[in-house]
């Protein structure tokens, strides 16, 4: 299905596109989806059910079968600290690779939940790599998880899970990916890259609309998830276990939700699979950076390292421009970007994906530009020290 196929929507309604890391810009037919009302234990919508635990599984290609798919009632933040509540045992002890605020916020996680870890924090700008990982590993012999962050969003970070993998299994451990903003875009082939669980949701790369996340997990590790977890509505064991012995889910599931996100799997296989769905983002991506670097503006991230999810972009440092003031303007021009999340720098985010092209991307550019010069700024550069922080990552 080529992109010039796809109907992609417009913010001519009033809707301006969200040009975020989810909640995204979705289609029509997904936003119609969600008009019926459906019966939870009704046999349609167990149906329905079983139907998106495989298609979910499906994109794990070749040794799909190992796995299972649970979904996970509330925001992606609910399945992940599910996964990390269900599968690190009492006694485990976890190494969290962190360079942005979700690494950190599985730290909270963890900290909540009572289980040892320690932390490879990378800070805004640098990804966690193998070689390091390998070192700690070796160091501490009580380390039983690692836990990765397959796209850290807060800065645009794609980073190397298959190079963690590698190690990881290697010195004989477990790894849990957080996939959240990557999972359906970014291959994560079960034969191409080892993990025990990975997790993601409904609003990200899929293009469905917000109120469930799945966990994606091995077999022998939903087994022995049994008693592990500290919560009875996050038992990821539990809510497996009932969902195969009873098609439904154990407390009253987001029906529209499910409904959206089946027709926006069905719209994805069409696209291509993941294949086809990241080949879009990668253009968006790269149409909208070209247009972005000719106004002047500087990426956080070389481009090594940028991911077709979102772009960090440092702030100008012409007085004239003010974020809440270029934010607004963006808006009133029809697209919502997102603010940034840098301890070092101002900076903004401008998320590629959602039901967008190139086409839109252009005129995000366009925006851009206009916004520019109604706030008098001529100079889209960054401070000096934003560079120089770049330049980090470079070495």
């Amino acid at each position: 299905m080529a992109v010039s196929d796809l109907r992609i929507a417009s913010p001519k309604l009033g809707e301006p596109y969200l040009l975020t890391p989810g909640p995204l810009t979705t289609s029509y037919a997904v936003k119609q989806a969600m008009l019926k009302d459906w019966g939870s234990w009704d046999g349609d919508f167990r149906a329905m059910t079983a139907e998106l635990r495989k298609r979910l599984l499906d994109l794990l290609g070749p040794g799909s079968d190992e796995f299972d798919c649970v979904p996970m009632q509330g925001s992606g933040t609910f399945a992940v600290e599910a996964m990390l509540a269900s599968f690190i045992p009492k006694n485990g002890k976890v190494l969290v690779l962190a360079n942005g605020a979700y690494g950190m916020r599985s730290v909270e996680t963890l900290e909540y939940l009572g289980r040892e870890h320690v932390v490879l924090n990378k800070g805004d700008y640098l990804p966690p790599r193998g070689e390091e990982v390998a070192n700690i590993l070796l160091e501490d012999p009580d380390i039983t998880h690692v836990v990765a962050i397959h796209c850290e969003t807060s800065s645009g970070i794609l980073n190397p899970v298959e190079e963690i993998s590698e190690v990881v299994y290697a010195a004989g451990r477990k790894l849990l990916i957080d996939s959240m903003s990557a999972f359906g875009a970014i291959p994560l082939e079960a034969s191409q890259i080892r993990y025990e669980a990975m997790v993601s949701s409904a609003n990200k790369c899929i293009e469905g609309v917000p109120g469930f996340g799945f966990i994606i997990a091995r077999k022998d590790e939903l087994e022995d998830a049994r008693n592990n977890s500290h919560s009875l509505s996050l038992d990821v064991h539990a809510q497996w276990a009932h969902m195969n012995k009873s098609g439904q889910w154990r407390f009253t599931p987001p029906t529209h939700v499910v409904a959206a996100f089946l027709e926006a799997l069905r719209a994805h296989e069409l696209e291509g699979g993941v294949a086809g769905r990241g080949g879009r983002y990668k253009r968006n991506r790269d149409v909208m950076v070209a247009g972005m670097r000719e106004l002047g503006f500087e990426t956080l991230l070389d481009n090594r390292w940028l991911s077709p999810i979102i772009v960090t972009f440092f702030c100008p440092t012409d007085p004239n421009f003010v974020f809440d003031r270029f934010y607004e303007l963006m808006k009133n021009k029809g697209f919502i970007i997102y603010p940034g999340k840098l301890t070092v720098v101002d900076s903004f985010r401008v998320g590629c994906i959602g039901q967008m092209d190139e086409h839109v991307m252009r005129n995000v550019v366009a925006a851009a530009r206009e916004a520019l010069e109604e706030m008098g700024v001529s100079d889209a550069s960054p401070p000096a020290i934003a560079l120089e922080e770049r330049a980090k990552l470079a070495s």
